[in-house]
């Protein structure tokens, strides 16, 4: 009848449990939290066991119980590891709720997993669990660890603990013969509705008698006739722990419905049961019976959720309390000035009114405000309000940003608006962020209790119990123990008390265990990646940090945590560069289209990089802050490269001008002049058209303005990608504008170029096919195919390939793309050629021999992006005609010359994430195994007059290239060459581990 109500309503579930039919799902790698300041160990919610983790935190918190069950040893109960074993006489139930109090008390995690004992009881899904009538849950579990501990010393520790008895008698008012029957109980189940309380109950129960008399008399067996009687009942045995049930759960037979009983049911802390028991000589103290375990019901009858008040008899917690804000004696004025403690609005204006001008830097307002409140930004509202920056941008109407975002000021209306509520609010506000934490409490006298709510744990104080006489969240079971238990001192704050020592020492191996996950985690959430950029490894041309030879060479990976300083992180780099000489500046670098570019130099040693918001994965450029490679170079926001589309009308070989548009990328910094285009090509001053979208339609473009060439290339909207289109203004026949608009036809770059490429002959070389943005290239492909009046059949076996302005062939564009998917511009030139276009899953890629490529020297193949490199490179090998296997693949980097070697032959070319367009090139001579290099040893000796050498040294002398492979080049580069009394000669190659020492290679080598 009332199994529904162990089905728990998630919206009375604090957010951090676990929900009617869910499952938390943490990191795989994350440990679990430690205990909170309570040092107590909640349990977590499998989702309906509110009411079992309320109970099993009751016996837990009942001492007698908990060193009765841990007196009996693996001799009686066995050992969990031997359950498997088919002979083996083990008691699982016990034995799993001896861990799970060795847990509670023991192992420093916030909650315990109840999994393995409600596995032991067969409870293995939520189904089975909410069948039980949570009244009866206690019997339940009391009947299963009986039934388990048969046979063993602990036999009766239900008995002995809870079991009590009631006496029930009818007393003849003729001849005073006494009938009476004994009951048993493990718990009293009392009445709710109709009585005040606890005692009023009892009274009931066992005080007052029920008289037969008129028409409902008693039929005495010993006068053998109806006669008149009085009944009762006694507690006759009382248990050393008194369990009882509150009926606040009934049934209205008038409207067949179930209610909750919420009115008030008062209970006392203390109760003497004495009036209500048969009398006897006992010690008025035997009577007597404290409250230590209230459990605790909210919600209605068709569900909700359970927790428990529990009294910490043994002071294992640590019962404590922080002042909380909201106490009833303080006054609104204060309540709301705290809650705008938490508006960053108002600390932020007033930081900014204490300013000179209202204006400050922004990376200062961050440090003013760590200086003020004592926390910085990210720690306080970085996770509610985002960045600091960002936050700013969103407060435009508050916050004036400048237009590189490195200083804010107030703006003048809010500065007005502002003043007054600084002047009223800033003494209080900062008096109370920058005050000594509230002080704790510790009264060792009170009793300690606690509100134990699955997984959290929180101290309260014994009046908090009054609160739970009545309301919709009301006390449900109530538990006593006898007064006169007294408990040894040296269980005083003590855990380890009389706890096996196998379970000692499996729950201190679980705390180292749980430590060093701790650390990991910790290691692991804190840490982040750093790409340090080092300066003597890049050169600054065209507008941008370029790496001098590759960008794996010129970019090193730290990993750091970010909970060090600036200083910390400078310290390290210090000591990772040890050929780093003078100062070293670091700064914040981004890659950007036209390359890499620095933005801000980072200051404040003692700020941490959490502070000074450095992020995961951020580029730091390593440098002496003033040049690299001789070159100083601009930095900030201010001159940020803008990669430009430059096009123009091409002009003919006599000088005349076509209607052949011709595109080029050309760099330029963004704080330069927009005028500076005609200089920097060197062209005569003509018209500027501006197009900041990617539509080549006329609307699209802008006419700049003649006294606008002054402005700068950002505050006219310039932004990478963007197109610029120069015209000579004294050509009537070229794409003119007026206006600001088109009026000239844009049909000349509506269109697409198609050469045929197929070795086909027709009737044109090439046709225009007329296209927008959203063209498909296969409907381009198949007009293609009949403005050029070629064979139908290439319909299934073609391809369009784009070609570059060399007239190299590039990779084929897929026919299900747009030409805004392949990244196609208007005017473009493509080739149409035999053979299909790659699918999805596969790669073309250009390869060549050697490292020296020619241009047109690439070799071309499709192959499965699944393939290993092993397989590719063997059938790079068969498409090339080169024997034997001692060759190896490497990519090519940015200036197209050998790069990076793909040393995991057993890789796949996706997992080393090599693309469509990719050039590879087959170089000759095996790659030494991972962590080994090949090393060219060479012998010196001064140079003999005769020139004895000279020969073989033109021979032999090699330079290193990257990748631990050293090949032969000319005698010319040899460094030999240029000293005539030093002479080198090539000895052969040593394969050597790349952890050797200088002494070891050296001992190779002779």
């Amino acid at each position: 009848m009332f199994g529904d109500l162990f089905e728990e309503d998630c919206s009375s579930v604090p957010d951090n449990q676990y929900g009617k039919g869910k499952k938390l799902k943490t990191k795989a790698l994350e440990a679990p939290a430690p205990r909170e300041f309570t040092n107590l160990s909640g349990i977590r919610n499998q989702g309906g066991t509110c009411y079992l983790n309320s109970l099993l935190q009751t016996l837990h918190f009942t001492p007698e119980f908990r060193e009765a069950l841990f007196s009996l040893g693996p001799e009686e109960l066995g050992s969990l590891e031997d359950k498997d074993k088919p002979d083996a006489k083990v008691r699982i139930i016990p034995l799993q709720l001896q861990r799970l109090f060795a847990q509670l008390l023991l192992l420093d995690q916030e909650a315990a997993s109840t999994a393995d004992l409600t596995d032991s009881f067969g409870w293995t899904s939520n189904e089975e669990m909410r069948q039980h009538d949570v009244q009866e849950l206690n019997r339940i579990l009391f009947s299963a660890l009986e039934t388990s501990l048969v046979g063993t010393s602990g036999h009766d520790l239900i008995n002995r603990l809870y079991h009590g008895t009631i006496v029930n008698q009818i007393v003849c008012k003729e001849c005073k013969n006494v009938s009476e029957k004994q009951e048993d109980f493990l718990d009293l189940t009392v009445a709710v509705k109709n009585v005040s309380g606890l005692e009023d109950a009892l009274w009931n129960m066992y005080v007052e008698e029920e008289v037969f008399d008129y028409d409902n008399l008693y039929h005495c067996g010993t006068c053998d006739k109806l006669v008149k009687a009085a009944k009762s009942a006694k507690l006759r045995k009382l248990p050393p722990f008194l369990t009882v049930s509150l009926l606040r759960f009934n049934f209205d037979f008038v409207k067949c419905e179930r209610y909750k009983e919420t009115s008030c049911y008062t209970f006392p802390l203390r109760i003497n049961l004495k009036p209500f028991c048969e009398q006897s000589e006992l010690d008025d103290l035997e009577y007597i019976y404290d409250l230590f375990s209230v459990i605790i019901h909210k919600g209605g009858c068709y569900g909700g959720h359970y927790h428990v008040y529990i009294k910490d008899v043994d002071h294992l917690g640590n019962w404590q309390f922080q002042e909380e804000k909201g106490k009833p004696d303080v006054n609104l004025k204060d309540l709301r000035n705290e809650e705008e403690i938490d508006d960053p609005l108002i600390i932020l204006k007033a930081i900014l009114l204490q300013e000179e001008n209202n204006l400050i830097p922004v990376d200062q307002l961050g440090q003013k405000l760590l200086k003020k409140i004592g926390i910085s930004w990210n720690k306080k509202y970085r996770k509610q309000y985002g960045p600091l920056r960002k936050f700013l941008q969103l407060h435009s109407q508050i916050f004036l940003l400048s237009s590189d975002e490195s200083t804010v000021s107030l703006l003048k209306n809010s500065s007005l608006r502002a003043k007054f509520d600084f002047q009223r609010n800033d003494q209080h506000i900062f008096k109370t962020l920058t005050s000594e934490s509230p002080g704790l409490n510790d009264r060792s006298s009170c009793p300690h209790w606690f509100d134990i709510n699955d997984s959290k744990v929180q101290p309260i104080k014994e009046k908090d119990i009054q609160q739970q006489f009545q309301g919709k969240e009301s006390a449900y079971m109530l538990f006593y123990r006898k007064s006169q238990l007294q408990r040894p001192p040296e269980a005083r704050a003590n855990p380890r008390y009389r706890v096996p020592c196998h379970l000692l020492n499996e729950m201190d191996a679980a705390n180292l265990e749980l430590q060093t996950k701790r650390a990991e985690c910790d290691s692991t959430d804190n840490n982040f990646e750093l790409h340090l950029h080092l300066g003597p490894h890049y050169q600054f041309f065209n507008g941008a940090l370029h790496p001098v030879v590759s960008q794996t060479e010129s970019m090193w990976d730290l990993t750091f945590d970010k909970r060090k300083t600036l200083g910390d992180l400078r310290q390290s780099i210090f000591q990772l560069l040890e050929f780093w000489e003078g100062d070293m500046v670091l700064s914040v670098a981004k890659f950007v289209p036209a390359g890499l570019h620095v933005y801000q130099m980072l200051d404040g040693d003692d700020l941490t990089l959490s502070e000074i918001e450095i992020a995961d994965g951020e580029d730091i450029f390593v440098w002496n802050g003033v040049e690299v490679g001789g070159i100083q170079i601009p930095t900030g926001s201010d001159c940020e490269p803008l990669l430009l589309n430059v096009l123009h009308l091409a002009t003919s070989s006599e000088g005349e001008t076509c209607q052949q548009l011709i595109e080029f990328p050309h760099v330029f910094p963004a704080n330069a002049e927009v005028g500076t285009v005609f200089t920097a090509l060197a062209i005569p001053v003509g018209v500027l058209l501006i197009n900041n979208t990617e539509s080549m339609g006329e609307k699209s473009w802008t006419t700049i303005p003649k006294e606008d060439f002054k402005k700068t290339f950002r505050e006219q909207g310039v932004r990478n990608g963007s197109s610029i289109l120069i015209q000579d203004s004294n050509d009537d026949n070229s794409l003119l504008a007026k206006q600001g608009q088109w009026i000239a036809s844009m049909n000349e770059i509506d269109w697409l170029q198609v050469k045929n490429l197929c070795e086909i002959e027709s009737e044109e070389e090439q046709v225009k096919i007329s296209a927008t943005v959203n063209t498909v290239v296969f409907d381009i492909r198949i007009k293609a195919i009949k403005e050029l009046k070629l064979m139908k059949e290439l319909a299934e076996n073609s391809c369009l390939r784009p070609i570059d302005r060399n007239g190299k062939l590039l990779c084929p564009v897929p026919d299900n793309y747009t030409l805004k998917e392949a990244e196609l511009k208007m005017g473009s030139s493509l080739g149409l050629c035999p053979g299909k276009a790659p699918t999805s899953s596969q790669l073309f890629l250009f390869f060549a021999v050697g490292s020296d490529v020619q241009p047109g020297a690439e070799m071309e193949i499709i192959v499965e992006e699944t393939i290993s490199v092993r397989d590719c490179l063997k059938i790079m090998l068969e498409k090339s005609g080169l024997p034997g296997d001692a060759w190896h693949l490497r990519k090519t980097d940015w200036c197209c010359e050998a790069g990076e070697p793909l040393c995991e032959e057993g890789a796949t070319l996706k997992e080393l994430m090599i693309c469509s367009g990719d050039t590879l090139l087959l170089i000759e001579g095996k790659l030494p195994p991972l962590g080994f290099l090949t090393v060219p040893i060479w012998w010196y000796q001064p140079q003999h007059p005769s020139g004895h050498w000279k020969s073989h040294q033109d021979q032999t002398n090699c330079t290193p290239p990257q990748g631990g492979i050293w090949r032969p080049i000319s005698a010319q580069d040899s460094p030999g060459d240029g000293h005539a009394e030093v002479s080198l000669h090539y000895l052969g190659d040593v394969e050597i581990s790349e952890d050797a020492t200088l002494m070891e290679l050296k001992s190779q080598g002779i």
